[in-house]
């Protein structure tokens, strides 16, 4: 009889709220949609003629990125005042894939790294195909979800104490979904942390371009300057041009000067048994990037629109309310703990016809709290918001 893999689930059965969802017969206000294609924001159709560049029928891969394409993404960072060289540039088909390659040039199977709770589920699922182990570290919430080095050496000591080898730290800055980040000392501790330990940080910036509160000591790319030990940021088309569908993303790399080499000789290797990367897509790099500020533009005034609207329906001091968006797509709303989040959600789904998700899902460190996305047409916004005060209201 065939078996399979712990990497994969041991059950497929869907969740609860899934299955209400796939039962649901009426239509409903989806206020979790978070596909920028898919909620009535302008498309720039022409985009697609970017890939019909000739020299795309031509498969002359290079491992780390086409040169051309590599110099886009430091072009890009440089526009947003972060030096970034080509060379310290590699290519991914997305940030999903980023983290598989950073997974297997960083640890063992077995091996453990330090993620922020709360945060993205997907981590978790990230983790478990690459055989890493996850251990959480708190962000506070009392000054914002920030993070803290002293959360995360607390972290790290308690993965030791039970055996754990810690190779990494991911931030996800800012985060989703709380749109917090790390101030500039914190992260100078924790590059201390991570040189005295052996440890890499890696920095998903994805949502780099949607900061819209954001205090001006945070750090917005880890590794924007040479570091004392390996940083590696995330970004990618999905987020910073709304373009989830093209599938490119990169890393950017620093540290040591030797340390940083053997680390990008190794990636380059990984990334040559999967030349992931399409050569149409890479050669469009230059011009999707330019072009997509307009979609980040729109995108950006979508979510404070909508912002302003939850803010309005959910104001700050009530029984619900919205947690200030200080970046990203998403809003966190906290609701008073009289019935579980999932249970909640339910309801919410099934009695007053709106789809939100439970805190639960992004690891907040109780209940209750509901994340929303920023990203619905402004109509179903509005309709998903007097739907959800409706069920609050009960």
């Amino acid at each position: 009889m065939v078996t399979f893999s712990t990497r994969t689930p041991r059950s497929l059965a869907p969740n609860r709220l899934a299955a209400a969802v796939a039962e649901k017969r009426r239509p409903y206000a989806d206020l979790t949609v978070t596909n920028p294609t898919a909620v009535g924001l302008p498309l720039d159709d022409e985009l697609l003629l970017l890939l019909a560049d000739p020299r795309g029928a031509h498969y002359a891969p290079d491992p780390r990125g086409l040169p051309r394409a590599r110099e886009a993404v430091a072009r890009w960072y440089d526009a947003r005042r972060v030096p970034a060289r080509p060379e310290n540039v590699i290519l991914t088909a997305s940030s999903s894939e980023a983290y598989a390659f950073l997974f297997k040039l960083l640890c063992e199977p077995g091996d453990a790294v330090l993620v922020p709770a709360p945060s993205y589920p997907l981590l978790d699922a990230l983790a478990e195909l690459e055989c890493v182990a996850l251990r959480r570290y708190p962000l506070d919430e009392a000054d914002g979800w920030l993070v803290h080095a002293a959360a995360v050496e607390e972290a790290l000591e308690r993965a030791v104490s039970e055996g754990r080898r810690v190779r990494a730290v991911v931030l996800v800055t800012p985060n989703n979904p709380t749109g917090s980040g790390i101030r500039a000392a914190e992260l100078d501790r924790l590059v201390a942390l991570a040189a005295r330990r052996g440890l890499a940080i890696v920095s998903d910036e994805v949502f780099l371009d949607y900061r819209y509160a954001t205090a001006r000591d945070e750090v917005a790319v880890a590794a924007g300057v040479p570091r004392d030990a390996l940083v590696f940021s995330l970004g990618g088309l999905s987020k910073s041009a709304g373009l989830p569908q093209l599938k490119a993303g990169w890393i950017l790399a620093s540290g040591p000067e030797a340390l940083l080499a053997e680390a990008l000789d190794r990636l380059e290797w990984i990334a040559d048994a999967f030349l992931s990367v399409a050569t149409p897509v890479q050669l469009a790099l230059p011009d999707l990037l330019e072009r997509g500020r307009a979609a980040a533009g729109a995108i950006r005034a979508r979510v404070r629109a909508n912002a302003g609207a939850l803010a309005g329906a959910l104001p700050a001091g009530s029984p619900a309310a919205a947690l200030p968006v200080r970046a990203g797509w998403s809003a966190v709303v906290r609701v008073p703990a009289v019935e579980p989040e999932e249970d909640l959600v339910l309801r919410l789904l099934q009695t007053h016809g709106v789809l939100v998700q439970p805190g639960y899902f992004f690891d907040f460190p109780h209940e209750a709290f509901l994340v929303l996305s920023l990203l619905p047409e402004p109509s179903v916004f509005a309709d998903g918001l007097a739907r959800l005060r409706e069920g609050l209201a009960r």
